[in-house]
């Protein structure tokens, strides 16, 4: 943690985003709420910090979003799946209830 106060928010962001990367293909969600709590506060930081190379900036806020977008992607495709998890266990529910009525 040391380590992380040297870092500018820049520095910060880029890290964040790597474990961000790390913790969603361990589909980690306890960590990646925590790193997107890390995440928000990097981005205010660097909102107060006089950015040197704003290029840069750009480049690591898109490399950032893209983490983002793909963070999207896999909590939809894991809602769904709870969904139409959820789904098949309630037709097996109202199969059964239909089965017992004519047994």
């Amino acid at each position: 943690m040391s380590e992380e106060v040297d870092m500018s928010a820049l520095q910060r962001i880029e890290h964040t985003g790597h474990a961000l990367t790390d913790a969603l293909a361990a589909r980690d969600w306890e960590a990646i709420r925590e790193l997107d709590r890390q995440c928000r506060a990097c981005v205010d930081a660097l909102a107060t910090e006089k950015p040197e190379d704003e290029a840069e900036v750009r480049s690591k806020l898109e490399g950032l979003l893209a983490v983002y977008r793909q963070l999207l992607e896999v909590s939809r495709g894991e809602r769904k799946a709870i969904v139409d998890e959820m789904s098949q266990l309630k037709h097996a529910h109202n199969a059964a209830k239909v089965y017992h009525l004519f047994r």
